[in-house]
């Protein structure tokens, strides 16, 4: 199958397409700036840009399936000169648009837990006006919401000590915020088979790692996986909304009102389907093990 996966030379993009590759699928990678460097053998790359629809709808329109990767990280503010409704949203509409005209049959959408039109941050309602959009097209749709991911080139981890310190750190509501990481090497597999397998059309699949961590407990194995101790302070979430705030329209800080807003709900599922993909929770890496073998521990 001819798969295009917009979003492929990023950090699950990259891990997703050496999966397809690795069946045998013909794969290209599309990106505003594709580099080759940072695709594995095999994999074609293409320019273009979801937000501008005449830079894509060619390239669409000569695959079979077309997964949807591209995104801004909920964790951090977007840059100047993107937002996303433009990148999630229009993005979604344009590259739906092109696969509808160019007849593609499948068509994948990485949208998030929590996704919901009217949702309390701009990630989180622009993905889920997004899964609307798939949702209300004419393919053969299928729509996959995980939690974190972490790994090699992923910046779960970098957020986490960008957030804080080591040896006395303060966290808003003391961290208390949960999180349910599944690890990049596991979830590619899942998008894989979500892509190309008609078994999973017309389905919508939340997707957890095997554990629960607050955002304290994640600190604490960041520091402790560097042979460093941590002990978390609370801020008051009321307290941190009001600092965040003042420093939103600050270009060089890298959190904002949204993100405050982010670490008031959890980011667990309430069932985690990897089950629907013939996996076992119990086998998933967790990230106290990602961890300890990063450091050689």
């Amino acid at each position: 199958m001819k798969v295009l996966v917009a979003g492929g030379t990023g950090f699950i993009g990259s891990t997703l397409c050496a999966e397809l590759a690795e069946r045998d699928h013909e794969v290209t990678a599309l990106s505003r700036n594709p580099d080759d460097d940072r695709v594995p053998d095999g994999v074609e790359t293409a320019m273009g840009d979801v937000s501008a629809f005449d830079s894509i709808a060619e390239t669409v329109a000569a695959h079979d399936a077309v997964v949807n990767l591209v995104a801004l990280s909920p964790l951090y503010q977007p840059p100047d000169d993107l937002d996303h409704e433009t990148v999630h949203l229009r993005g979604t509409e344009n590259l739906v648009r092109a696969a509808e005209d160019g007849g593609v049959d499948r068509f994948l959408q990485m949208s998030a837990l929590g996704a919901d039109p009217d949702g309390p941050t701009a990630y989180i309602r622009a993905k889920g006006r997004a899964e609307r959009v798939v949702r209300d097209s004419s393919l053969d749709w299928t729509i996959v919401r995980p939690s974190v991911v972490f790994g090699d080139g992923g910046e779960f981890v970098g957020f986490t000590k960008t957030l804080t310190t080591p040896y006395l750190t303060g966290l808003p509501g003391g961290g208390t915020t949960r999180f349910q990481p599944i690890w990049v090497g596991d979830l590619a597999p899942m998008l894989a088979d979500a892509a190309v397998d008609d078994a999973h059309v017309g389905e919508i699949y939340e997707l957890g790692g095997p554990e629960v961590y607050t955002l304290a407990d994640v600190t604490e194995l960041v520091y402790e996986s560097e042979g460093r101790s941590v002990t978390v302070l609370p801020i008051p979430m009321v307290l941190a909304k009001v600092g965040l705030t003042a420093i939103d329209p600050i270009p060089f800080v890298p959190f904002g009102t949204d993100q405050a807003r982010s670490l008031e709900f959890d980011n667990t599922v309430a069932d985690n389907d990897v089950a629907a993909f013939g996996v076992d929770v119990d086998e998933l890496l967790t990230l106290r093990s990602y961890l300890e073998t990063e450091s050689g521990q």
